[in-house]
């Protein structure tokens, strides 16, 4: 299944709840949710769940949330379980470490979808090299930073008139100065949203 291009307000009233898959509009009054919009589809009211429907919503909430293909997100699984540590707790440490979520997470972007497409662009360097594989696993270490020519766009002023607004997660770090973050560690399980139960996505994989 392909990457879905769709109306991404439509992905969170499915759902049900926030995503944030839409940078500023998630935090004002147009938000589909704020509105109290129904599901999408003729029934849209939910009907109780089946298990396995509670564990394909999970699974799809953080699948969209980090913006990958379902290829990606069983990949990413079967990297997890061969992981020292709890499957689902690696998981999640693995999709948070993904170069677009970072460039996000540094307020370089204001949603994963539009970091997505600066990091494919060519937007910016890790360590000085520039990466536009928006899947790279970045290590602690790692420099990102803007490339000199990419200085001139919109999304870099945007980004400087912005910077230091939202919190920095404790694992990373931001030069406000030099417009460049630093990761200082690998994730840990709180530092991801806690609203995720990553242990029913571990259970759908592994029925």
């Amino acid at each position: 299944m392909g990457r879905y291009i769709g109306p991404v307000c439509r992905i969170c009233r499915r759902i049900g709840e926030k995503l944030f898959l839409k940078g500023e509009r998630c935090y004002s009054p147009k938000c589909a949710i704020e509105k109290g919009r129904p599901a999408p589809g003729v029934h849209p009211y939910p009907r109780r769940l089946s298990e396995y429907g509670i564990r394909l919503r999970e699974k799809q909430k953080v699948r969209f949330t980090y913006g990958v293909s379902e290829r990606q997100m069983r990949r990413y699984f079967e990297m997890a379980e061969r992981m020292p540590g709890r499957t689902g707790e690696n998981l999640l440490i693995l999709l948070e470490r993904r170069l677009d979520n970072v460039v996000y997470r540094l307020g370089f972007a204001e949603s994963r979808r539009q970091a997505r497409q600066l990091v494919r662009h060519g937007h910016f360097l890790v360590n000085g090299e520039k990466v536009d594989i928006p899947s790279y696993l970045v290590k602690p270490g790692d420099v990102i930073s803007w490339r000199e020519k990419s200085k001139s766009t919109f999304p870099y002023e945007r980004a400087v008139q912005k910077a230091g607004e939202n919190p920095i997660p404790r694992w990373l770090s931001l030069d406000k100065e030099k417009m460049e973050g630093r990761v200082l560690a690998l994730p840990e399980r709180s530092d991801i949203d806690p609203g995720i139960q990553e242990h029913l996505i571990v259970e759908f994989y592994s029925r």
